[in-house]
């Protein structure tokens, strides 16, 4: 057997190795870190998803849009009828005013 002509074929796949193990190093290096990167999302997409249900069920008490316009009318109502009751007291109030005045002049008399 001629070492001449081994040395050739040992010089390939010695050749054929390393660039196994550098395109392993290439390609599997970032794997860590994306494992890593993936991992740290998970967790923030977990929080986010507990804040957004922590929202979610605050939103679910607050009144919608017509509970507020339901609101706003009955609103408007009480203050029509608040508005009536003090042209009611008024006009009391001018009659007892009267009355008083009147008793006041009857008893200096």
């Amino acid at each position: 057997m001629d070492l001449a002509a081994i040395i050739p074929w040992v010089t390939a796949a010695l050749a054929v190795i390393a660039l196994l193990g550098h395109a392993k190093t290439f390609f599997g290096s970032g794997a860590k870190e994306n494992a890593t990167a993936i991992s740290s999302l998970k967790t923030t997409v977990v929080a986010h998803d507990r804040r957004i249900q922590s929202v979610e069920q605050e939103l679910r008490h607050l009144p919608s849009k017509d509970d507020v316009n339901d609101l706003k009318l009955s609103l408007s109502d009480v203050k029509g009828s608040i508005g009536r009751l003090d042209e009611s007291v008024t006009g009391v109030n001018r009659a007892v005013r009267r009355v008083e005045d009147y008793l006041n002049k009857k008893e200096t008399t």
